[in-house]
């Protein structure tokens, strides 16, 4: 994914919990990074999560979850997460995400993250909130 195209980034700096013993990030906490670069993204945003399930009865349910590990990340480095929405559909969101060295131009993994919104207790799909979909088609304009 080029770094260019993507406009919100959130940093974190590796901890030594998450590096296993050959000294790079364990491969599960990818998503745990990008699990906090899309809620972070969502702040940016403006967008209330929170509202979203206790007011309105909705959630987003994660179906689909996919890692490219490209370049090892070690203990100590500073690294940013870079969160785009690639694809909206009517009940689905597409999330596509990358890490990279905090400044470098190299993707050291890629990502994608599917959604689907959902009533809650219902178990079926649900449109997107209108609201949400004009949150992100605004942030993600040109």
């Amino acid at each position: 994914m080029n770094r260019d195209h993507i406009k919100f980034f959130h940093e974190l700096r590796v901890r030594y919990a998450e590096v296993d013993s050959q000294g790079v990030v364990f491969n599960a906490h990818y998503l745990t990074y990008f699990d906090t670069a899309i809620t972070e993204y969502m702040r940016n945003i403006n967008y209330d999560y929170q509202t979203l399930v206790s007011e309105r009865g909705l959630d987003f349910h994660l179906i689909k979850s996919t890692v490219e590990y490209l370049h090892p990340i070690g203990f100590d480095e500073l690294i940013e997460i870079g969160v785009t929405a690639d694809k909206i559909g009517r009940s689905s969101l597409t999330w596509a995400l990358a890490i990279y060295r905090e400044g470098a131009t190299e993707c050291l993994a890629k990502g994608e993250i599917v959604w689907v919104c959902s009533r809650i207790g219902t178990k079926k799909s649900h449109r997107l909130p209108e609201d949400f979909v004009q949150l992100i088609s605004e942030y993600e304009k040109p």
